[in-house]
C-alpha cells in the first residue's frame, strides 16, 4: 500500500499502524509528539488535508494555514511547538516568511517542506533557523519522524538549559528536592493544604525562613499536579543580575542588545505547559515587577528586542523569605503584583518549631551523605540526639545538612551538639523494666503524632492491633 502526500491530494487515507512501513502511532515516534502543538502552512488544501489527518489523531492540536499572512495570526494567538511550512508559496516563500518571523521573536522549531532539493535552498533554509528539511513527495512516516525528532531536540534543549541554570543558581547540594520530610503537625498541615490546590491552576505563594524547605514544597505541589510530566523551572530571582533579568525570564531575538548572537528562548518557555517557581520573588526590581504582573495576567510574554508576544501556558509558584506586605508598605514591591501572587499562602515553619522532623532529615542526610562521601555513618546517641532537639537551628534544614556533613568528616558530633543530661536521665531510668519502657516509648510517640494511632504504629514499625491492644491493657 503507498501512502504519499500526493496519494493524500488525490483523496487516499493515511494508513494507520504501528509498522514502520505505514507510520502509525506506535512508540517509534516517541512519548512527546501527542503533548504537542502543530502548525501547517501550505497552499495545498490535499497538502494540509494529508499532515493534519496524519497528525491530528496523533498530536495534542493540529491546527492549519493557507499562506503566510494566516499563519502569522496563528502564532500570535497560540504557541506552537513544532511549523511544518511549504517553501514554494504564493507571495512570499516558506525560508523569506521563517526568516522575519525569527527576527520579531518565533522560537519554535521549523520543517521545511520542498519538491526541489537544491544545495542553495537547503543553505537558506538552515539560516533561516528550519531545523529539518522533507522533501515531497513523502510517505507519513517521514514526517511524523521528522517531527518526533524536533519534540525531542526540543526537550533535550530545555532540559540542558534549566539543567545548566539550576547548576548556576546554587552551590548547595539538595538532597530534599522532591520529599517533604517529617511528621511534626506543621509539616503535616502543608501536606494536606499541597493535596488540596496542587491539582487547582491557582498561583502559590510560599514564604518562610531562608532553608525552611520552600523549593522542596514548589516540588510537591509540581509533582501532584496535572502538569507532573511537563518541566518545573526554578528561579533563584536573587542570583540574577538585575540587567540579565528580562533577557533570562523572557528571552531574546538576535541583535537585541550587545552578544545576542543568535535568538533564544527564556526560562519562561522552557517551563512552557509546567510550573515556574520564581524564589525570592522579592528581590526584583519595580520595573520587572511590572513585566512579571502583565505576563501573570495575560500569560503572554514579549522577548527582549521582539515585536511579537508569545503565548505561555504556566502555572506559577513563588516564594519569598522576606515580609512582602512590608515590602509594599516602603514602597519596594508592587502591591498590585502582591495580591495578585498572594491568591493561597503557604508559611513554612523554621526547624527549630518542628519538634523530632530535626531526627528524622538529620537520619536522612547522615544516610545519603556518608554514601556520597564514601566514610562511615557516625552514631547519634541520646546526648547528641537531645542536643540536636534543643538548638535553634538559625540556619534551618541548610545548617543541618552542613552539620552533618562536617561531623562525618571529623568523625564525631561537635561537644556543643551534646546535651550530657539525657545520658544522665537514661542512666537514671536504667533499673526500669521492659513493660514500663515499652509503655513510656509507645505513650511518647501516641503524644507526637497526636493521639494518631495509625502513624504512631506506621512510625514504631508495628502494627495497629499492638497498639490497640496495649492500650486497653493500659485503660486507654
Amino acid at each position: 500500500m503507498r501512502s504519499t502526500a500526493l496519494d493524500e491530494a488525490n483523496g487516499v487515507k493515511p494508513p494507520v499502524g504501528n509498522d514502520d512501513n505505514f507510520g502509525g502511532p506506535g512508540p517509534e515516534f516517541g512519548p512527546w509528539l501527542e503533548k504537542a502543538s502543530i502548525l501547517v502552512v501550505d497552499d495545498e488544501p490535499g497538502m494540509r488535508n494529508f499532515l493534519v489527518r496524519t497528525l491530528g489523531p496523533r498530536a495534542k492540536m493540529v491546527e492549519e494555514a493557507a499562506d503566510c499572512e494566516e499563519a502569522s495570526a496563528k502564532l500570535d494567538q497560540h504557541h506552537f511547538d513544532v511549523v511544518i511550512l511549504d517553501n514554494i508559496m504564493p507571495g512570499k516563500s516558506g525560508v523569506e516568511w521563517l526568516t522575519e518571523q525569527r527576527e520579531i521573536g518565533f522560537f519554535s522549531d521549523a520543517i521545511l517542506m520542498t519538491a526541489y532539493a537544491d544545495l542553495d535552498t537547503a543553505i537558506k533554509a538552515l539560516r533561516a533557523g528550519a531545523v529539518d528539511f522533507v522533501l515531497k513527495p513523502f510517505r507519513s512516516n517521514q514526517i511524523l519522524n521528522a517531527v518526533a525528532r524536533c519534540l525531542d531536540r526540543m526537550r533535550l534543549r530545555r532540559e540542558n538549559h534549566v539543567l545548566r541554570h539550576e547548576l548556576r543558581a546554587t552551590s548547595d547540594h539538595v538532597l530534599l528536592r522532591d520529599k517533604l520530610i517529617g511528621y511534626s503537625p506543621q509539616i503535616q498541615e502543608i501536606r494536606e493544604t499541597i493535596a488540596r490546590v496542587a491539582p487547582l491552576p491557582t498561583s502559590i505563594l510560599i514564604s518562610g525562613q531562608s532553608g525552611t524547605g520552600k523549593e522542596v514544597t514548589a516540588r510537591s505541589l509540581h509533582a501532584l499536579s496535572d502538569r507532573a510530566e511537563k518541566p518545573f523551572v526554578p528561579i533563584n530571582c536573587a542570583a540574577i543580575p538585575s540587567e540579565m533579568i528580562e533577557a533570562e525570564l523572557f528571552g531574546h531575538v538576535k541583535g537585541a542588545f550587545t552578544g545576542a548572537h543568535s535568538a533564544r528562548d527564556g526560562l519562561f518557555m522552557h517551563a512552557q505547559g509546567g510550573t515556574l517557581f520564581l524564589d525570592e520573588v522579592g528581590e526584583l526590581s519595580l520595573a520587572t515587577q511590572s513585566k512579571l504582573l502583565r505576563a501573570i495576567e495575560s500569560r503572554r510574554i514579549r522577548p527582549v528586542g521582539a515585536e511579537r508576544e508569545a503565548p505561555v501556558d504556566l502555572r506559577f509558584v513563588f516564594a519569598t523569605n522576606a515580609d512582602l506586605e512590608e515590602e509594599v508598605e516602603a514602597g519596594r514591591f508592587r502591591a498590585d503584583l502582591f495580591y495578585r501572587i498572594n491568591v493561597m499562602h503557604i508559611e513554612m515553619p523554621p526547624l527549630h518549631d518542628r519538634g523530632d522532623d530535626v531526627l528524622e532529615l538529620a537520619n536522612l542526610f547522615m544516610s545519603k551523605l556518608s554514601k556520597q562521601l564514601g566514610v562511615r555513618q557516625v552514631p547519634m546517641d541520646g546526648a547528641v540526639r537531645a542536643g540536636l532537639t534543643r538548638y535553634g537551628w538559625p540556619g534551618n534544614v541548610r545548617e543541618l545538612r552542613n552539620l552533618i556533613e562536617r561531623t562525618l568528616i571529623l568523625g564525631r558530633f561537635p561537644d556543643e551538639f551534646r546535651d550530657e543530661r539525657a545520658d544522665q536521665g537514661s542512666q537514671a531510668d536504667g533499673d526500669e523494666t521492659l513493660d514500663e519502657m515499652e509503655r513510656r516509648h509507645i505513650l511518647a510517640m501516641l503524644h507526637k503524632t497526636g493521639g494518631n494511632r495509625n502513624e504512631a504504629s506506621r512510625r514504631l514499625g508495628v502494627s495497629r492491633k499492638t497498639i490497640d491492644r496495649k492500650c486497653a491493657s493500659w485503660d486507654l
